[in-house]
């Protein structure tokens, strides 16, 4: 691998070309601060970075072009619009930067063109000459986020790994795989940091990752909203060469930047310009000083083009509207002739004609395997639980936690109730006993995915949107990932518990003791992760003990009076899954039972049945608690599934919002 330093020296020598000229050579590498100059082979070196990956996975190259896209959204206030009829092209082989003030549009902007937004849009957008079909699109496409949210506890390599096996499905061999995952690490400058923890890499390197693991399929189309975001000057700049040498190839690259450098606004090769909804400019860098200067605003020799633009865009509010009509609101490219590098060497187009040709064989083909992703539901399921597992069994400090969590509050029930198991006297101290397991259970395994899952959700959404798998396969790995920790946990906190309260040590017993309290948990769980699917921690911490609390009391009802339970309460009860499991417990613990001990003159309860009478369980049969729990478990995973799928949509929460201020509006 001694090539190492060439390739990387190259890679930003190709993105400098554009502004730096010089006749001798000091090419440097993405991890050094200075600029260097290049020459024509160390640019011909930088035209080979990711061979393998263009050869192995060919994509086809994509132009977009969107006409007179409007973007309105409802609120409390009435609609509002934010884009009003923009138009404009993006072509491959080009990196292009939408600029403008805050509140402008531009994530609004990337999210239509990525597909993120759908609801409240107009508008013709076209890709390579043919009506966006989105099924198509999407396979194309990758849409970078601006949070650096990656999966932790796995090395750089690991999460290159898992990307490739999704991704690329059975398209390439592991060895092929293997060798694209060593090249892109190798030119985005990661190789060295491959056994480093995703959670210790630094900023630039995490936004350098992003990259790299939506590279892997080769995407001709990458979007980035505010890649720059959070990273100093030098990782700004090593981000956006990158991103260069990446349009060269013949990609189609469009990112978002808040406010770029002087030095950083010319490696960008198109500008569109948006401010007050509308598109100011599209066109070269190069371009923008005069073309402001046809406006009447004339940019000082000394000032930085995009903070001139920003400035006057933001200090006149009228400024927008002259400026949109001089560039006809986008429809009107102001375009380069000399898109070239300063060693002669084009940037990798195509014309319209083969753009068109190369995009209908590649439809054609995929359309004639009739694939949604590159791999199976099975494979997705077993690679995404090989992932869980190995990400749960790293995760050490949440394993102490809980094991401390579990062996302390067990050791604590017990002691609260000693002995009382098998005592005739004190039964309802007995019941009591079940409650506190049964409250216990329902509380730890509801509020750990409600603080802990709305995380992971914002994890999802990127590996999701970007069609890694399907949310079925995720899902379904999700369940399978929790239930190890779950029972073994579990069975510490009932063996514990059912010795010290001296219950009877019959195998049959502590079996259904212990089924009952598996059972609750993950029904427990089902409903955590349905409040933690469709909200955020701060509003699932207050909803989730706010549903469980009348659960809770329903279980419960009828305690001494259970004959008399009238029968709408009854039903109420069945309402309940609490019900199912409290009554689990109980059974387990009183039915079919030989008299217990009576250390008193007169026990009334010294027979079991007559504690189940009171509590209304005495014709309650075991099997039907079980069917209860697993029909919840059912209609609480269901749910959960549903929220999530929900949430996932970008205007779920704009939609929900449209639909309660248009119900507060009519009350």
């Amino acid at each position: 691998m001694s090539n190492v330093p060439l390739v990387r020296k190259a890679i930003v020598g190709a993105a400098l070309a554009h502004a730096t000229p010089s006749s001798h050579p000091n090419p440097m590498t993405l991890d050094e601060s200075q600029e260097s100059q290049w020459t024509p082979a160390a640019l011909e070196r930088a035209g080979s970075t990711l061979k393998a990956l263009n050869r192995m996975a060919k994509r086809p190259p994509v132009h977009i072009v969107f006409e007179d896209v409007s973007y309105t959204v409802s609120s409390h206030k009435g609609e509002r619009k934010i884009l009003n009829n923009i138009s404009g092209e993006f072509r491959s082989g080009e990196l292009t930067c939408i600029l403008g003030p805050s509140g402008a549009g531009k994530s609004t902007l990337l999210n239509i063109l990525a597909g993120y937004n759908s609801n409240g849009v107009n508008g013709r957008i076209t890709v390579n000459g043919h009506s966006r079909d989105m099924r198509v699109f999407k396979k194309l496409s990758t849409y970078i986020m601006q949070d650096d949210l990656l999966q932790p506890r796995l090395t750089v390599q690991e999460a290159m790994g898992i990307a490739a096996n999704l991704k690329l499905g059975k398209e390439l061999g592991k060895a092929e795989k293997e060798l694209i995952v060593e090249e892109i690490l190798r030119t985005l400058g990661l190789w060295d940091h491959r056994n480093t923890m995703t959670e210790k890499l630094s900023g630039g390197q995490l936004k350098r990752l992003s990259v790299a693991l939506e590279l892997v399929n080769n995407p001709p189309i990458i979007f980035l909203d505010e890649p720059t975001t959070g990273l100093d000057i030098v990782s700004i700049r090593q981000l956006v060469v990158l991103l260069r040498l990446l349009s060269r190839q013949g990609r189609t690259i469009i990112c978002t930047v808040h406010q770029p450098s002087a030095s950083l606004f010319t490696l960008f090769d198109k500008i569109f310009v948006l401010a007050r909804g509308m598109c100011c400019y599209q066109g070269a860098p190069q371009l923008l000083v005069p073309f402001m200067s046809e406006a009447g605003y004339i940019c000082p020799k000394t000032h930085n083009p995009a903070d001139f633009v920003l400035e006057t865009l933001v200090s006149d509010v009228e400024a927008a509207a002259p400026l949109s009509e001089l560039c006809q609101n986008g429809k009107l490219c102001r375009r380069l002739d000399r898109m070239t590098t300063r060693g002669g060497r084009k940037p990798v187009l195509h014309s319209d004609e083969s753009i068109q040709r190369i995009f209908t064989e590649h439809v054609a083909k995929d359309q004639s395997y009739k694939v949604e992703f590159p791999t199976t539901f099975w494979t997705q399921f077993t690679i995404l639980s090989n992932r869980m597992f190995m990400q749960n069994l790293r995760n050490t400090s949440s394993h102490w936690i809980q094991f401390a969590h579990h062996t302390i509050s067990a050791i604590l029930l017990g002691s609260i109730f000693f002995n009382v198991g098998n005592n005739a006297a004190i039964p309802v101290v007995n019941f009591k006993f079940c409650m506190s397991c049964l409250v216990f259970f329902m509380y730890t395994y509801t509020m750990i995915p409600v603080l802990l899952f709305p995380f992971q959700v914002r994890l999802l959404r990127r590996e999701y949107f970007n069609r890694w798998y399907s949310l079925k396969a995720f899902y379904a790995a999700l369940t399978l990932s929790s239930i190890p920790s779950m029972f073994i946990l579990g069975a510490i906190f009932m063996v514990i518990t059912y010795l010290m309260s001296g219950q009877m040590l019959e195998w049959d017993r502590f079996l259904l003791f212990s089924l009952s309290g598996m059972l609750t948990a993950i029904c427990s769980e089902g409903l955590g992760l349905a409040v933690g699917s469709a909200f955020s921690v701060t509003n699932g911490s207050i909803v989730a003990p706010a549903a469980a609390a009348p659960l809770l009391a329903l279980s419960c009802y009828g305690m001494g009076f259970g004959p008399y339970i009238e029968g709408s309460m009854r039903a109420l009860m069945s309402a309940s899954f609490l019900r199912y499991g409290v009554t689990g417990f109980s059974l387990a613990l009183y039915k079919n039972r030989k008299l217990m001990e009576c250390k008193e003159d007169f026990c009334l309860y010294s027979d079991p049945t007559m504690i189940l009478r009171d509590l209304g369980m005495e014709s309650d049969n075991f099997g039907v608690q079980v069917a209860g729990l697993l029909a919840f478990t059912l209609i609480h995973r269901v749910l959960a599934y549903l929220a999530l799928r929900y949430r996932l949509t970008a205007e779920f929460s704009n939609k929900f919002m449209c639909y309660v201020s248009k119900f507060l509006k009519h009350r």
